[in-house]
């Protein structure tokens, strides 16, 4: 066992990972990183496992989830599902959960729907003295819902599933807390520390593949470094996301820099990684207006 991530990161020699097989390209990564105990370690080298950034996402993704609900079980592959055709805000939230925790509605893009073994969904459970919605987290068994409807390949990374997903009356399991603030919230910022992560980590595959100079490794594991100290954080926390924000600008700075070692990698993963780099604008409005209200938040 490697004494660190950043030994690991170093010294370890990729293995192949060009085809994707989701249940077992992420069981594969659950057997490699099953000695780190750090959701952020065990997202970058999932990146590091991966052979383009689609199959890096979906492993952060898995353990971004981990990481806010930690009482799941590792071998089920998890799906949050909170947008639905109003978007994904609380007060578009139609989806309903009983008291008992029997979930109605439908989820218009749950990422790895059609793979999932379970959904953790953000359902409406009444209304607050105030008017707007009670929500709740609910776990429910893939089995139960009633359509699981795969939705069309995205232009980028279209290695990950996406898909609808309809619930009439199914059984679930209710989490304490409540489903805005304990968990629909938090988890943007969640995701984003892990995907972020993982991307790291397939960027440093492709360094070491292609042999590039040690300076990249080392500001690439800087990076790392950055996000890595954000994984222990409060996500609901103004510093954090200021934080956040700065990492996300030195990985654009950097990428920019590391431009022209490209001509180095394997056209075909050179490929992959221009067609899939919009990935990483994605949600960039909602990190931006969160930057924003961090530093007004400060005054």
């Amino acid at each position: 066992m490697n004494s660190s991530v950043f030994d690991f990161l170093v010294s370890a020699v990729p293995g192949e990972s060009d085809a994707l097989d989701v249940p077992a390209a992420l069981a594969a990564h659950r057997a490699r990183a099953a000695d780190f105990p750090n959701s952020l370690d065990r997202a970058v080298i999932a990146g590091f496992g991966s052979a383009g950034t689609g199959p890096a996402f979906l492993g952060g993704y898995q353990e971004a989830l981990r990481a806010l609900v930690p009482a799941l079980d590792p071998a089920d592959l998890v799906s949050m599902c909170a947008t639905e055709a109003g978007g994904g805000r609380p007060s578009a939230i139609a989806t309903t959960v009983t008291e008992d925790g029997l979930v109605t509605g439908t989820k218009s893009f749950a990422t790895l729907g059609t793979f999932a073994t379970r959904f953790l969904v953000i359902a409406r459970a009444g209304e607050r003295p105030d008017g707007r919605p009670a929500l709740r987290a609910v776990l429910v068994p893939a089995g139960a819902a009633t359509v699981v409807t795969p939705l069309p390949e995205l232009p980028f990374a279209p290695e990950i599933p996406h898909a609808s997903v309809e619930f009439d009356a199914a059984p679930g399991a209710l989490l304490p807390g409540d489903g805005y603030t304990d968990y629909l919230k938090p988890f943007r910022t969640v995701e984003d520390v892990h995907v972020l992560a993982a991307v790291l980590g397939q960027l440093l595959r492709v360094a070491g593949q292609a042999q590039w100079p040690a300076e990249a490794v080392e500001q690439l594991l800087a990076v790392f470094a950055g996000v890595r100290g954000l994984g222990g954080e409060n996500p609901a926390s103004a510093g954090v996301h200021i934080a956040l924000g700065g990492v996300f600008e030195r990985l654009t700075r950097l990428r920019a820099e590391l431009e022209p070692l490209w001509d180095r990698v394997d056209p075909e993963v050179r490929r992959r990684w221009e067609r899939d780099a919009p990935l990483l604008g994605v949600a960039g409005k909602v990190r931006a207006a969160r930057l924003r209200a961090a530093w007004d938040s400060l005054g």
